[in-house]
């Protein structure tokens, strides 16, 4: 089975890296199908603008673009204005969503499961900051982890220590386990 994955996010804030780590911790995890591609656009800081991942048990000969993702990683929940995000999710996928709201308080319709995690917050309890905003691509891969449980938290910590200098590694792993702690997990029953 192909899991598909689409990032939705801000230029600067890591989309295309963290979907190249899941990736990544995918393959050390045993999948033996990994991708990761950017979808080129604006490119510039601020603009939005999504990566995607595909994780599978056999080798993927796909290289299409994801029309329709199982999973949305939302790394700034202000893309959900701009962005049709709930209509590029397959009926009973899972969206993810940095936000330190519930799935109630986001009053989100539709036949999915909702996990939200104030990556943010975590973030700058991390003291994980670039240029004073809060890094919030690895937190999210926590909540990946939680929300959707392809992929273990030791899987993650290796895959970013192939990915960047051991010292980052160490502390951006801090701030996923910390992510994989807090996701609130909220299935479309419990919403109804």
């Amino acid at each position: 089975m192909m899991h598909e994955v689409i990032w939705h996010g801000r230029g600067g804030q890591g989309v295309v890296l963290a979907a190249q780590i899941l990736a990544e911790s995918a393959y050390i995890q045993g999948f033996r199908g990994v991708t990761s591609a950017p979808t080129f656009g604006p490119e510039r800081r601020g603009a939005p603008l999504t990566a995607s991942t595909r994780i599978s048990d056999e080798p993927i000969r796909t290289v299409s673009q994801i029309e329709r993702a199982d999973i949305a990683v939302v790394l700034d929940p202000t893309v959900m204005g701009i962005v049709d995000i709930f209509g590029r999710l397959k009926e009973g996928g899972v969206v993810i969503i940095n936000t330190p709201h519930t799935a109630d308080e986001l009053s989100i319709n539709g036949c999915f499961t909702v996990a939200t995690v104030d990556a943010s917050g975590i973030a700058r309890q991390q003291r994980l900051m670039v240029a004073g905003a809060p890094v919030v691509n690895t937190p999210m891969l926590g909540a990946f982890a939680r929300a959707t449980g392809l992929v273990a938290l030791n899987c993650f910590e290796k895959g970013l220590k192939k990915k960047m200098p051991a010292d980052r590694a160490v502390s951006n792993f801090a701030a996923v386990a910390a992510a994989y702690d807090r996701t609130v997990i909220t299935p479309k029953e419990e919403r109804d």
